[in-house]
């Protein structure tokens, strides 16, 4: 069975390529438009690896990774923070959060899938 993975970004565009880009090696995608949208995603579908932007409105990506991280559903699921924040400060508080890793945006699509492979078991 196809490994499912939530992609959520305010921006319909990076949705769309990450989407693309996922969809294209088999993976199952589902899209979210913010954390708090991610999060009830999340809550009704068991995911095997979350990718969220940082800066969304109502609910940003670290507050979204706390809060999985606090479902036992979630503890070790991969989640990986796709955004163009990379300022150390930004990688440190997203490793205390619980995130599994880090990509930089505008971000090359088999980089993407190399680290969705890293890191999926």
């Amino acid at each position: 069975m196809a490994k499912k993975i939530l992609a959520v970004d305010d921006s319909a565009s990076i949705r769309q390529m990450v989407s693309f880009t996922l969809k294209s090696q088999g993976y199952q995608v589902v899209e979210a438009v913010d954390g708090q949208d991610g999060l009830a995603k999340a809550k009704a579908q068991q995911v095997d690896l979350v990718l969220t932007d940082q800066n969304m409105p109502r609910m940003d990506g670290l507050t979204m990774v706390r809060m999985l991280r606090g479902m036992p559903n979630y503890r070790s699921v991969p989640i990986l923070i796709l955004t163009t924040e990379s300022s150390e400060s930004m990688k440190a508080q997203g490793k205390s959060a619980g995130a599994t890793g880090w990509i930089v945006k505008p971000f090359d699509p088999n980089k993407l899938l190399e680290v969705v492979r890293k890191v999926l078991p």
